[in-house]
């Protein structure tokens, strides 16, 4: 493609580079490729599921994305496969308690750790209007579901984002693993007993940890890591890159010098 003709190619979508959060994507009119129909087949289909991928695909982006559907903001779904489901007679918003486990300070002891995970806990209880007492992190988190569906009178969302991160720092100190292991494995066993009060659970991870207390206890969890129909849940296909990417491929291929098909070919590789 000569420079003249990469002249003419429209005006593209701005690419969302390091951006995971579904709000600013959405407001910023980034390009957005929509996943939102495995999202809702999950809603309908069950309540409480885990999902492990490595780092940097997608991971955060798809929590934000389930935060943004129960918090009642439908206007970011115009046009993509939730519209649907957020003009349903029967859609309702539902209070979201929202953990980020990957930002928790854990290099200064489990002092440290628990009182990084209450203040999580707070920051949720805060937006929530809900009150909640400087005690045990796993206590905060217990009273932080039930006061939430009881001030709602509906129940609520738990959305737990890089569950394992703090004890995956500590992978090669197998000690101190097991120490945050068990801190964790405290705070995660109470979603088990605060059911009644829960509508929708979605955990994240990078692998799969039995002893932390979330797959020992919760037996309804249901695990869809290698679940074919989740396959490309995360991700782009290939088809969803020829129909979202276009317009790129073909810049792409005009300042590298090749055809379209070469240059596809090296994106396949």
């Amino acid at each position: 493609m000569t420079e003249a003709k990469l002249l003419q190619i429209p005006k593209l979508p701005k690419l969302p580079i390091g951006i995971q959060t579904f709000e600013k994507l959405r407001e910023g009119k980034y390009l957005y490729v929509d996943k939102t129909k495995y999202l809702i087949d999950l809603i309908d289909n069950g309540s409480i599921y885990f999902l492990s991928r490595p780092r940097r695909f997608g991971k955060s982006l798809t929590i934000s994305t389930f935060d943004a559907l129960f918090s009642g903001k439908r206007e970011l779904f115009d046009g993509l496969y939730a519209e649907e489901f957020c003009s349903r007679p029967d859609y309702k918003t539902y209070p979201v308690i929202r953990l980020d486990m990957s930002s928790l300070t854990v290099n200064e002891g489990n002092d440290t750790l628990r009182a990084s995970m209450l203040r999580q806990i707070k920051e949720n209880s805060r937006r929530l209007s809900v009150d909640i007492e400087d005690t045990a992190p796993g206590d905060a988190f217990a009273a932080l579901m039930q006061r939430a569906a009881e001030k709602r009178g509906t129940p609520a969302v738990v959305l737990i984002d890089e569950y394992d991160s703090p004890m995956l720092k500590f992978i090669y100190r197998p000690e101190k693993a097991r120490e945050i292991r068990e801190a964790l494995h405290d705070f995660y066993i109470r979603i088990k007993a605060a059911d009644e009060f829960l509508h929708f659970v979605f955990i994240t991870g990078i692998s799969k940890f039995s002893k932390m207390g979330i797959f020992s206890a919760l037996n309804s969890l249901k695990d869809i890591s290698m679940k074919d129909e989740y396959a490309t849940m995360l991700g782009y296909t290939e088809s969803e890159l020829l129909s979202n990417f276009d317009g790129y491929i073909d810049r792409t291929a005009a300042k590298i010098g090749e055809s379209r098909e070469e240059t596809l070919s090296q994106i396949r590789d």
